[in-house]
């Protein structure tokens, strides 16, 4: 499948950069290789010389998931700009762009020197820019290239100054289209009332390096379970988005625009961003809804498998079956030091922990057999920087036994792992490349 948006080319010479030391798990026979040659011996995970801990992504769930997620927002008459800082992987991006992705979502401008490195040709920046030096690079690459669509966001009169400023400084050759960000008290950026984003949309338009072209907001701050009194939050704060759109237009903000973007929706509230951005808009306001959520790609065993819409009861509910878990991290038990307790090669240097712990979920011994482990036969009691305190109540895994782990909250897993192997059962038939 070709991917429209992306420099396939630079993401296929990838498969030519050669494996070495400093990409931990990968076998020592693989080192002068390059990652195409050594897919091309079908390598396995425990046949091939992989050291542990090792993370890895099961290829039908990534597959399962794009094509879910895909669908679904055909459906929903929604565009999706993933989140990269998920994965931050090109390979990736482009499975997401081919599978009819709208664009990419950045956060800073580091993230954005690797998307524009790769040819990545409409990013949502999802963040305010005020940088100098960033501007004067971002300047630079939109009048490199006329084909790059780029839009960020504002919530600030002083905000609006800088970039103004920034860009003039630079002699930008095209303006930079920015989107009003609305924040909600107590949260995290964002214009706090509709009165300040109607005066930051009025600065924007009496500047002509700027062109206003929408409105952004993230619900994601608004709430953070899933209890009715939390979705009820989630709904008032995207009414306040929409009533801000609303009364933009009717003051003439986006006359002559051919598109008037809304965005919002991160991972866990997608289906009522959905509902609110992709409803009836007023005659003539071109409005294209966009949604951010980057995590169903992965999804998890933890996070969102209790907050994804699909894992739950929700109300734009079809016959879309829930996104499936991708990653599983295996380590290695090296010490039974006392009765109910063994440590394992995994640590806070390998794994997330920020929302909630890994989950033991299989077990390879000594014969090679993986089996399922009996639930509450085990469970990880800490992590240290390299080692899992694991809890045994039932399971017994030996010294030299591995174990499978579920994980949650996928952001703050890749950024742990810089090539990272796609498996089909045991077979690794791909290689993921990571830039953070």
């Amino acid at each position: 499948m070709s991917a429209p948006g992306i420099n396939t080319a630079a993401v296929r010479a990838l498969y030519d950069e050669r494996i070495d030391w400093r990409f931990k798990g990968m076998p020592a026979d693989a080192f002068g290789s390059t990652a195409g040659e050594f897919l091309a011996t079908r390598p396995t995970v425990f046949g091939s010389g992989f050291v542990g801990p090792l993370l890895t992504l099961d290829n039908a769930a990534l597959e399962h998931n794009l094509r879910t997620m895909a669908a679904w927002c055909a459906e929903r008459g929604v565009q999706l700009a993933p989140h990269g800082k998920t994965t931050m992987a090109p390979q990736l991006f482009a499975k997401q762009l081919a599978h009819g992705s709208w664009g990419i979502t950045a956060a800073n401008t580091s993230q954005l020197r690797v998307y524009r490195a790769f040819g990545v040709q409409r990013v949502v920046f999802a963040n305010e820019l005020v940088d100098r030096n960033g501007l004067a690079w971002l300047a630079g690459e939109l009048d490199r290239d006329p084909e790059f669509q780029f839009c960020c966001y504002v919530d600030s009169l002083r905000g609006v100054h800088l970039m103004a400023e920034a860009l003039a400084a630079h002699g930008a050759s095209r303006p930079v289209d920015v989107l009003v960000e609305l924040g909600a008290p107590g949260a995290r950026t964002g214009a706090r009332t509709t009165a300040e984003a109607r005066e930051i949309a009025d600065a924007v338009l009496a500047n002509p390096v700027l062109r206003l072209v929408g409105v952004a907001g993230y619900e994601g701050e608004v709430a953070h379970d899933v209890t009715d009194e939390s979705l009820s939050a989630v709904d008032d704060y995207l009414r306040r988005v929409r009533a801000l759109v609303a009364e933009l237009a009717d003051a003439g903000h986006f006359s002559g625009l051919d598109e008037v973007i809304v965005t919002a929706g991160g991972s866990a509230y997608f289906d009522q961003v959905a509902e609110a951005i992709s409803g009836p808009w007023p005659a003539g306001l071109p409005v294209v809804p966009v949604l951010r959520s980057g995590g169903y790609l992965l999804h998890d065993d933890g996070f969102y498998r209790v907050r994804s819409p699909f894992s739950r009861p929700h109300r734009l509910a079809g016959e879309e079956p829930p996104f499936q878990p991708a990653m599983r991290v295996w380590a290695q038990v090296v010490s039974r030091p006392e009765p109910g307790l063994a440590l394992l090669t995994m640590g806070r240097r390998d794994v997330s922990f920020d929302q909630g712990l890994p989950e033991p979920q299989v077990h390879r011994g000594a014969d090679g057999a993986v089996r399922e482990l009996p639930e509450g036969s085990c469970r990880v009691r800490a992590l240290a920087d390299q080692h899992a305190f694991l809890e045994l109540t039932g399971a017994e895994p030996q010294v030299g036994d591995w174990v499978g782990f579920g994980l949650s909250h996928p952001c703050t897993v890749f950024d742990k792992w810089s090539l990272i192997p796609v498996v089909d059962g045991d077979e690794v038939v791909d290689l993921i490349r990571t830039f953070f």
